[in-house]
């Protein structure tokens, strides 16, 4: 009789109990964002300059990342992968290297978020640096490293990964998964809470950073985006409360010039705020 009480019980219960994440059957559309200061093998602000003899190198250690978390995105159940070339407005694409399953998204809609909508159930960022302001984070900065020295949204201290979050969030598209170095992941982790994540290198101070192999690089990234996907329709978007405030602090006072417009003001000789109730206007 017991067993009886205890199957009818059970049989009771919302079916929304034992939903899970099975992905089979279904579109699975999957949004790749990458920067450069966080890919494996950079280890100096040099590296990176496009005139530098080592830029090419960057680009193609880029591709290898990139690579891993398609690989990994696929392998998990994503059955389309869309990938944005953010660093710099672009250009650090070698086309020829990249994983021919991926759709590149050359931004013909000119939004610099590209074409992520609410069809993409999940986002990841690849080459993660963090925000300004962070001790022994390789190459920290927050948008730009001449003009911007503190960015906050609703009062919090925010950097590129938020910046993303938030934009993600507004297609109710959840972060799944980062790779950067160490302070960018913990950064990731304190955002977006139970992230997957995977650190390529460790900062030095702000301009040197330790890597680790490559292979074992390549290795965690795409083994994180596999297990990512494994997050969907568990994942929670970042979602930020309206009307949102987004204040900037500039280095200099005559970096405000030119940037009062569009309902930005000035509260004091180096900040600039703006309160507005679209996620889409974060960038001042």
């Amino acid at each position: 009789m017991r067993w009886l009480i205890a199957v009818l019980l059970i049989l009771a219960l919302p079916t929304c109990l034992f939903a899970n994440n099975d992905t089979r059957g279904k579109e699975v559309k999957i949004y790749i964002h990458t920067d450069l200061e966080g890919v494996t093998g950079i280890d100096s602000f040099e590296m990176i300059q496009r005139d530098s003899d080592r830029y090419k190198e960057c680009c193609e250690l880029l591709m290898g990342d990139l690579n891993a978390a398609i690989e990994g995105a696929f392998a998990g159940g994503a059955t389309q992968v869309t990938v944005l070339d953010s660093h710099g407005g672009g250009r650090n694409f070698i086309l020829d290297l990249l994983d021919p399953r991926a759709d590149n998204d050359l931004k013909t809609n000119k939004k610099w978020w590209g074409k992520l909508d609410n069809s993409y159930a999940g986002t990841m960022f690849i080459g993660a640096h963090a925000m300004a302001g962070t001790i022994n984070g390789f190459l920290d900065h927050t948008q730009n490293s001449l003009q911007w020295y503190n960015y906050y949204v609703n009062g919090r201290k925010t950097g590129e990964l938020g910046q993303w979050g938030i934009v993600a969030g507004h297609f109710g598209v959840p972060m799944l998964m980062v790779s950067g170095d160490e302070a960018a992941c913990v950064e990731a982790r304190q955002f977006f809470g139970n992230v997957e994540t995977a650190i390529v290198k460790r900062g030095v101070g702000r301009n040197r950073a330790e890597c680790i192999d490559k292979d074992e690089a390549r290795k965690r990234i795409r083994e994180a985006a596999r297990k990512a996907m494994a997050q969907i329709g568990k994942a929670t978007p970042y979602v930020v409360t309206m009307p949102m405030e987004v204040k900037l602090e500039l280095y200099r006072t005559d970096f405000c010039e030119g940037k009062l417009k569009d309902g930005v003001e000035r509260i004091d000789a180096r900040t600039i705020r703006k309160v507005t109730n679209d996620p889409l206007e974060l960038l001042l």
